[in-house]
């Protein structure tokens, strides 16, 4: 029922004026800049959000979340929880944010979540060396408008393979183009990698090491066990998390797009690797919206509508269950009123795609900030939960029982521990592990380089060194064996939704600003659908009068009952300007007590007003914040004019 009220929202044209930053970027970046200042500016003056500890002068990249920013949060999290876990039977968990180092250690943060930083050689400010780079080439692409196309060509090739460089060659880069410290214009330090998670020590001796944690799904994986045989040892199942995560970022800025704390839902949806079909595919097959495939990025083309069952028949998708998220992320976001025609699905290129992985997309949403990544959907094969197993030496694997018994061909690695102690002595077990998980490509290869030399040269990770290996020290061969089931790794399908980003970019898609009635102002409004709205209706006696407050307490009553939030105004300012102050606030719907015994209730975009029995007002109101009739139904049951009344 909520998809036929959002689809009704979708419909509605605006009849004043949009602050669109898409589309005034035609007047280039002054007028983005200009629409994003008035968006931030109402959210803090309304207290969506403000920088926190701002007594204190604040602290970059942390923010508080005020009443009706925490409204909405709150209601973006609620329909996540429907649409997601109730839809799809998840098994939800609540982990702990502070993280052993261990857990860490394993998923590859420890070693491998960095940024390469720059630092200011005087004040020793800190900047990320990328960031810089990109900033500088966009800027002259931007408004170097007499700069060579062998230039341009070269600044676009840069922005192309930023992910790719290495710290040298960062450094490079910023050398030959001379970038310097942007607040001080120092010269700047070679690149280095700083590691984003802040670290702490679980108890009081400072002998156990661990991290806040920088997502929430190592949390998921480490209990997948548990949680498989909770869920009767079947896949395929889907676990799902939302709460904090942390980030030492280097030089946070872009206000909520990129903090230091924020709050993710993630969901890890564990698959059989051999059957990744899904048994929903077919309820979003059929939806298009902008799609932007590798292929595209690299050509130079612009994303394209694409049907979704297309994109998965033709293998742009590696699979339906990865297609079946995307279409159910696209739903998501525009159920919440993100603009379709602003929202689109980028591959990862080549370059940006983990070794390990099938297949990544993110969801992108288009703000005065560019693309913004807020949803990324990956198919992570079976690397997180091969990571746990190896490290905790407990096996993270499924089971899949044969009807029948089958004879299968069995690789067999048996390493001759006695000749390994007498070679390797105290490195003998880590040796024998390194020849026990060996692939079996790497282990033929090996027999086959035995036998024809009786030694080989074999690299140990564990030890960070190559040893040699002889023929007496292990046996490899493949034997026939029956087996009554099989055993594997399952794969992982992840959506990781960055929950700040998405609300920041809905505020920019619901906001826009109209006339007031004398038209020398211009009032702010946000479009925001009931489903997210902070306060779903507000209560206004038209005048001062104690009948009508009785009145105003009786709806209010009714409301709270019925489980809707409202909020009463009682002052005497004018009724237009009560209007204005909740519609800045997004609230869809006001309630005005002009007799005892009927109240009008007006729209907030349309500003149409249809004439209600208090009675029926909770009922009339919960119908339309919950989906189940449009306003359109409301004007047709209560033959309500379709203009606006003059405000």
């Amino acid at each position: 029922m909520i998809s036929q009220q959002l689809k009704a929202h979708f419909q509605i044209k605006s009849r004043e004026q949009l602050c669109n930053p898409t589309t005034m970027a035609s007047n280039g970046d002054t007028n983005r800049d200009a629409f994003r200042q008035l968006v931030v500016n109402t959210l803090e003056r309304r207290l969506f959000y403000v920088p926190s500890f701002k007594i204190y002068g604040g602290v970059a990249g942390l923010y508080d979340y005020g009443p009706p920013g925490c409204a909405v949060k709150a209601n973006v999290l609620a329909f996540w929880r429907q649409h997601f876990v109730l839809e799809e039977n998840m098994l939800e968990v609540d982990c702990p944010c502070v993280t052993p180092e261990i857990v860490l250690k394993a998923s590859g943060h420890v070693d491998k979540f960095t940024d390469l930083m720059v630092k200011d050689e005087k004040t020793g400010a800190c900047y990320r060396a990328d960031h810089l780079l990109k900033d500088f080439c966009k800027d002259k692409l931007e408004k170097d408008v007499n700069m060579a196309a062998e230039k341009a060509a070269e600044l676009k090739h840069v922005l192309a393979v930023l992910d790719d460089l290495s710290a040298e060659e960062l450094g490079e880069k910023i050398k030959e183009y001379a970038i310097v410290a942007p607040d001080t214009k120092n010269s700047l330090s070679d690149p280095y990698p700083f590691n984003l998670m802040f670290q702490t020590s679980i108890g009081p001796s400072g002998l156990s090491p661990g991290f806040m944690r920088p997502e929430t799904a190592q949390g998921i994986f480490v209990n997948f066990k548990d949680l498989y045989y909770y869920n009767g040892n079947k896949l395929p199942f889907a676990a799902a998390q939302i709460g904090q995560a942390f980030r030492n970022e280097i030089s946070p800025r872009q206000g909520l797009l990129r903090v230091r704390e924020f709050t993710l839902a993630e969901i890890e949806h564990f698959v059989d690797p051999d059957d990744k079909s899904h048994p929903k595919f077919s309820d979003v097959s059929t939806l298009e919206f902008l799609m932007f495939p590798r292929e595209e990025q690299v050509s130079g083309q612009p994303a394209k509508r694409t049907c979704l069952g297309e994109a998965v028949s033709k293998g742009t998708v590696n699979n339906e269950t990865l297609g079946y998220f995307i279409g159910r992320v696209y739903l998501f976001l525009t159920y919440l009123g993100i603009d379709r025609d602003r929202l689109r699905f980028r591959q990862h290129l080549a370059n940006e795609m983990a070794h390990y992985a099938a297949d990544c997309w993110d969801a992108e949403i288009e703000c005065s900030f560019g693309w913004i990544e807020c949803v990324g959907i990956a198919d992570r094969s079976a690397y997180d939960l091969r990571a746990h197993t190896d490290k905790s030496g407990v096996p993270l694997v499924a089971h899949e029982k044969f009807a029948e018994p089958r004879e299968v061909e069995k690789l067999v690695i048996a390493p001759v521990k006695k000749e390994l102690g007498l070679a390797f002595k105290g490195d003998q077990r880590m040796v024998c592990e390194a020849l026990e998980a060996m692939s079996e490509k790497e282990a033929m290869e090996m027999k086959a380089n035995l036998e024809s030399k009786g030694e080989v040269v074999f690299n140990v990770c564990t030890l960070a060194k190559d040893v040699m290996i002889k023929k007496n020290m292990v046996a490899i061969s493949k034997e026939i064996k029956k087996e009554h089931q099989r055993v594997f790794t399952p794969s992982v399908i992840e959506p990781s939704f960055g929950i700040g980003r998405i609300i920041y970019c809905l505020y920019e898609h619901s906001f826009y600003t109209r006339p007031s009635k004398t038209g020398d102002e211009q009032l702010n409004v946000f479009r925001f659908p009931p489903l997210v709205a902070p306060i779903k209706c507000t209560v206004f006696p038209l005048v001062q009068n104690q009948e009508y407050e009785e009145v105003a307490k009786h709806i209010a009553h009714s409301l709270t009952a019925a489980g809707i939030s409202y909020k009463i105004d009682i002052t005497g300012t004018s009724i237009g300007k009560r209007y204005a102050r909740t519609d800045e606030l997004g609230v869809p719907f006001a309630i005005t007590v002009d007799s005892t015994s009927s109240v009008t209730i007006r729209e907030r975009d349309s500003k149409v007003q249809i004439r209600v029995d208090v009675q029926e007002v909770a009922s009339v109101v919960k119908e339309v914040t919950e989906g189940q009739s449009t306003w359109n139904d409301m004007l047709s049951k209560y033959n309500a004019p379709s203009v606006p009344d003059d405000e």
